[in-house]
């Protein structure tokens, strides 16, 4: 008996979480944290629709990402979200310039694997009130979906900026998509839902 088939056999949710904490702690000591928020991220990890490759491809593509928008002279280390469905990027934060946000752009897009990038990077200022009040945000949401017993959590990133939501990842279906948009836009101080959702079947 294969005995390293059998333990993976086993331990799916267990090894597919381990592999995308490990790829999240090696980016961390870059400066940079993929997986972070704890609780609810080890469990989107866990209940995502994407097949474990999938999942592990699209970590590899953030990391490239992040790793050469902090390496870039123009963007540095700027608070550029980087999100990455099925190959498909979407960049969302504040930046200073038109510059900068073209620059984003064409970095995401030379990295192999990406098959598109969704440009949702702001040129404009973000108070420490206006960041302080968009992580509360963030987190109201996060926690509606962890406690939704249709949703429960999925693979769903949320980013948001100035009170603007940007919810990015995989949900099963229609109804699922929108009881997502009903969460978000049902939080105070959100102004604004950008749907960056994909319905698993309809996937290309």
């Amino acid at each position: 008996m294969n005995y390293f088939k059998y333990f993976i056999g086993k331990n799916q949710g267990f090894v597919k979480f381990a592999i995308i904490f490990t790829l999240g702690f090696w980016l961390s000591s870059c400066g940079w944290i993929v997986i972070g928020g704890g609780a609810y991220e080890g469990y989107k990890v866990v209940t995502d629709p994407r097949t474990l490759g999938t999942q592990v491809d699209d970590g590899i593509i953030t990391s490239k990402i992040k790793l050469k928008l902090l390496e870039d002279p123009v963007t540095k280390a700027r608070k550029i979200d980087v999100d990455t469905v099925n190959g498909v990027v979407t960049l969302t934060g504040v930046v200073d310039s038109e510059e900068e946000r073209r620059r984003a752009v064409k970095i995401a897009t030379s990295v192999e694997g990406v098959k598109k990038v969704v440009n949702n990077l702001r040129i404009e200022k973000r108070s420490l009130g206006s960041y302080l009040s968009d992580k509360e945000i963030t987190a109201k949401i996060k926690l509606k979906l962890i406690e939704d017993p249709e949703l429960k959590a999925l693979s769903i990133d949320v980013d948001t900026v100035n009170g603007v939501v940007t919810l990015t990842g995989v949900v099963d279906s229609e109804r699922q998509r929108v009881k997502v948009l009903e969460h978000a836009k049902s939080v105070s101080g959100v102004k604004k839902v950008i749907d960056n959702l994909q319905i698993k079947n309809k996937i290309n």
